[in-house]
C-alpha cells in the first residue's frame, strides 16, 4: 500500500491551535494509507516575554519543522492563531524563510487546508483565513476549503462554534476557552477524503 503523507504544521501560543491540531491529525490517521504527522513551527517571541504573557511550554512530541521539510509531504493542513485579523507573526516568518522552496515551485499542486483559531467574534474568522490563502497561492498549492461538507454542524446557532467554509476553527476568548466538542468534529472531519480533503487521491 502506497502510504500518502499529510504534515500538520501549526504554531500554538496557549495550546488551542495545538488542541485541534491533534484532532485534524487523529481524522486522517483515521484514513487508510495516510500518516499524519504533526509539526510545530519556530518560536520567534524571547522567552522572557513568554513568560510575561503566561505562555505554557511547547509540547515535547511534536517536532520543530525546517522549511525545506515540507517537500517531503504530499499534502498539508496549517494551523495558526490570529493577530489582528491575520495569521499570527511565529507562522509568517515560517512561510517567510521558505523562499528556495518557492523558487523552485516544489509544492506546486500539492492540496492544502488551513485551520485557525481567534479571540472573538471580530477576531478574524474569515479575515485569516482569507489572508492566508495568498501563501498557497505564491508557493502553486492547491487550497482545499472545507465548504459546508460538514453539515448541520455548519449550520449551528445554539452554540458559539468557530470555522466557515474555508476551515475549521475555534474561540479562545481570553484564553480560557478551550474548542467545544463541535469545534473538535469540525477538526476531525476537515481531513476525511469522503468528505473534504487535503488528502491526494
Amino acid at each position: 500500500m502506497t502510504i500518502t503523507k499529510v504534515y500538520i504544521v501549526y504554531y500554538s501560543l496557549y495550546g488551542h491551535v495545538e488542541i485541534m491540531a491533534r484532532e485534524i491529525q487523529r481524522g486522517a490517521n483515521s484514513v487508510p494509507g495516510v500518516e499524519a504527522k504533526l509539526w510545530k513551527v519556530a518560536e520567534t517571541l524571547p522567552e522572557r516575554v513568554l513568560e510575561k504573557m503566561k505562555a505554557p511550554e511547547k509540547p515535547d512530541d511534536v517536532p520543530e519543522i525546517r522549511p525545506e521539510q515540507l517537500v517531503e509531504a504530499d499534502g498539508f493542513i496549517f494551523g495558526f492563531p490570529s493577530r489582528f485579523g491575520v495569521m499570527a507573526a511565529q507562522f509568517k516568518a515560517f512561510f517567510d524563510a521558505t523562499h528556495e522552496i518557492w523558487a523552485s515551485q516544489a509544492l506546486a499542486g500539492k492540496p492544502a487546508g488551513i485551520f485557525w483559531s481567534t479571540g472573538f467574534h471580530g477576531g478574524g474568522q474569515e479575515l485569516t483565513a482569507l489572508t492566508a490563502i495568498t501563501q498557497l497561492a505564491h508557493h502553486g498549492m492547491v487550497f482545499v476549503p472545507l465548504g459546508y461538507t460538514f453539515g448541520s454542524g455548519m449550520f449551528e446557532m445554539n452554540e458559539v462554534k468557530g470555522g466557515s467554509s474555508y476551515g475549521s476553527g475555534t474561540y479562545a476568548a481570553d484564553g480560557s476557552r478551550h474548542p467545544t466538542n463541535l469545534e473538535l468534529q469540525q477538526a476531525f472531519h476537515q481531513d476525511d477524503p469522503h468528505n473534504n480533503t487535503t488528502i491526494p487521491a
